[in-house]
């Protein structure tokens, strides 16, 4: 029989995708590999979020042997087509079990919710260990969202995914404290087997256009970014309100860009209501994204009432890492009491008012601003680095993996 190679990511996305839920995944499969791993993937085939390349099913990359699936892939954009997306691509997982069955280890991600029930089974058919990355915490985020009807068939077939995951996982992996709360409270799964992890982003230098395309748009003008997901998860409300607020402020303006389904609802707002103060675009990657980071003066982060603890929302570590002060609208987390040890301000109960203050006490006190900036990226580097949080997932495997390596 052939030995068994060590680690297998399971995942829809992955390299050479731009999305964070590609590069996450990744660049820790990357890390253990260097650690010593031998280190495979098993994903979907690349369609949406690819810079025109075209990659074959199967080739090796830094080393980790990866396996493209080609599956139906419909518009994301809609909640039928996400499901067609995610069904489709699970039962092409399964057809592939056995591949899964080459491995010690297995990781697992929680976007799309169901594949992790294929890893629970690879665990109990195979023996397998099972690593499971709690993005997102389904159905309740879902339901909290009213994507989804509580009890319904679909939440059902979720809370049964959730029990066969839970107790068969050798380790969960929560992205914050309070993420790690919410599974504690409500999964059937011992404490010493949930580790909390961040997500992170790449410490660069950033170079941006000369001249910067953003800083032109905002001119003078105190510029307040958003930068990633525009989804059911993100609170746009109270932003919307102090965009109202501070419409007649000529010396404010807000940028948008990203993806999701609130992002056409902000381009047509903009539109029917002729609002001057603020623009939408789409994903920004590479060049873009540098130069929108290097021009904000402070960057929003954002969730709805309820559902934090449910979803992290990584934007924050490349606003960090680029020493941005933090605009944080949601309740209380490891990111807002990042915010409260000095990175930003936290905006509690969807307070439009409260968020307009703040934006002009940041533009009126440009050295408490910056002062902000500072310690947003001095955090950054005493949490959110690259080699922090992928060290940990190496720690972790060394445990599970290597006789007496465990810390």
């Amino acid at each position: 029989m052939r030995e068994k190679k060590d680690i297998l990511f399971l995942c829809q996305f992955f390299y050479p995708e731009y999305i964070s839920s590609a590069q996450l995944p990744y660049e820790t499969a990357v890390a253990l590999k260097e650690a010593g791993f031998t280190v495979g993937a098993l994903c979907g085939y690349p369609k949406e979020y690819l810079n025109g390349e075209t990659v074959p099913t199967r080739e090796q990359v830094s080393g980790i042997d990866i396996h493209r699936l080609k599956y139906m892939q419909r518009d994301r954009t809609g909640f039928v087509g996400r499901l067609i997306n995610y069904f489709s691509f699970t039962a092409m997982v399964a057809l592939h079990l056995g591949e899964i069955a080459r491995y010690k280890a297995v990781v697992v991600y929680s976007n799309p919710p169901i594949l992790p029930w294929v890893a629970s089974w690879a665990k109990k058919l195979f023996g397998t260990k099972l690593i499971f990355v709690a993005y997102d915490l389904y159905p309740e985020l879902a339901t909290v969202t009213d994507t989804l009807k509580e009890g319904g068939m679909i939440c059902r077939l979720m809370n049964h995914i959730n029990r066969c995951v839970y107790r068969r996982a050798d380790k969960v992996v929560a992205l914050s404290q309070e993420m790690r709360d919410v599974i504690l409270k409500n999964r059937p799964i011992d404490p010493e087997r949930v580790e909390v992890i961040p997500n992170w982003w790449p410490d660069k230098q950033l170079h941006p256009s000369q001249p910067n395309p953003f800083r032109e748009l905002a001119g003078d003008r105190f510029l307040v970014s958003y930068l990633g997901n525009m989804g059911t998860s993100q609170d746009m409300q109270t932003v919307l309100e102090a965009i109202w607020i501070l419409k007649e402020d000529k010396s404010v303006f807000f940028l948008f860009a990203g993806h999701g389904n609130k992002l056409e609802k902000l381009k047509k707002i903009a539109q029917e209501e002729h609002l001057d103060n603020f623009c939408v675009r789409g994903y920004l990657t590479d060049q873009e994204y540098t130069d929108a980071l290097v021009a904000s003066d402070c960057a929003l982060v954002t969730l709805n009432p309820g559902v934090t603890g449910l979803c992290v929302p990584s934007k924050t570590y490349g606003y960090m890492m680029a020493g941005l002060p933090l605009l944080v609208v949601m309740d209380d987390s490891d990111i807002a009491r990042d915010a409260a040890c000095g990175a930003g301000v936290q905006i509690k109960d969807c307070d439009g008012a409260a968020m307009a203050d703040a934006i002009r006490a940041m533009r009126d006190d440009p050295a408490k601003t910056a002062a902000m900036g500072k310690t947003s990226r001095d955090l950054f580097l005493e949490k959110y680095t690259l080699p922090i949080c992928t060290g940990k997932y190496v720690d972790m495997f060394r445990e599970l993996l290597v006789p007496g390596g465990g810390k």
